[in-house]
């Protein structure tokens, strides 16, 4: 597997990033977690946004994009692996390698509930440190 840097929109990417927004909108704290990456925006507008600013990296394999991760300011926004490809150490891999990088991540989000999320950033031993509790 591949870690790389998302330099253009791709027809892959999108529908890869499209998959994630459809999937996080179903999760616990998932629209909040969409309105603290973009606000009133568009995802689609996000979606170059993080591109252009090289925020935006890819886990491949045999040149079939298996999962994706949203860093900015060194924090971990997003990791989303595609569904058949969980379990196989994609997010490990992706989060490995951005820890290695220059810049590594210092913080993550994980949504309430994503017992697999927090596990990841365990494994790493990364702590809890904050919980944002929200009024109905």
């Amino acid at each position: 597997m591949i870690v790389s840097l998302v330099t253009s929109v791709t027809p892959q990417v999108e529908t890869l990033w499209h998959h994630a927004h459809k999937d996080v909108l179903v999760k616990r704290g998932g629209v909040a977690l969409l309105h603290t990456l973009c606000g009133e925006g568009d995802v689609g507008q996000l979606l170059v946004d993080v591109v252009s600013t090289s925020s935006l990296w890819i886990v491949s394999d045999k040149g079939q994009i298996k999962g994706l991760g949203l860093v900015r300011e060194r924090v971990v926004e997003a990791i989303y692996v595609v569904h058949e490809f969980r379990r196989q150490k994609v997010a490990t891999k992706l989060m490995k390698s951005l820890l290695q990088s220059d810049t590594p991540p210092i913080d993550a989000y994980a949504l309430p509930g994503d017992r697999a999320m927090k596990s990841l950033y365990e494994s790493l031993g990364w702590k809890a440190r904050l919980l944002t509790m929200r009024g109905a």
